[in-house]
């Protein structure tokens, strides 16, 4: 059966939700689990094995500079007794043409840098913001 072209799904309806409120100025969203293995030696064999000893969860939302609101959110953890910017995230992925989407649910989101300053003469600033995240909800498959 031939790929019907008309159902793949098309980024530009992604959408990024932020403790309830919709990051609108979202221009790319990424959030992987990366599986660590450890390679098992065997006896009587050539051949390695391998043992899933963790999963690290990381990500990146990149965004249309627009307000300095996740300087003033993350950057609290400089202070001298500030505490970490600890949020959820929910991205959301529902193209009208395809079959299906996902809405998924990222728990525990921590930012690894605060994005101070950064432009470029002759061109849209944008923020480069990664983070990691403690576990993730698949809410419901979006059909």
């Amino acid at each position: 059966m031939a790929l019907d072209a008309t159902q793949t799904i098309y980024g530009s309806f992604g959408e990024v939700w932020m403790d309830g409120q919709w990051i609108s100025n979202a221009k790319s969203f990424e959030a992987v689990g990366e599986i660590s293995k450890e390679e098992v030696k065997r006896s009587g064999t050539r051949i390695v094995g391998h043992k899933t000893t963790d999963v690290t969860y990381t990500g990146t939302l990149t965004n249309f500079k627009v307000t300095s609101q996740f300087i003033q959110k993350i950057g609290k953890v400089g202070t001298d007794r500030g505490k970490p910017f600890v949020t959820e995230i929910i991205g959301k992925l529902a193209d009208p043409e395809s079959v299906g989407a996902e809405r998924v649910r990222l728990k525990g989101v921590q930012f690894d840098r605060i994005p101070l300053m950064k432009f470029e003469v002759g061109s849209i600033v944008e923020e480069e913001l990664p983070f990691t995240f403690s576990g993730y909800e698949l809410l419901d498959k979006i059909s």
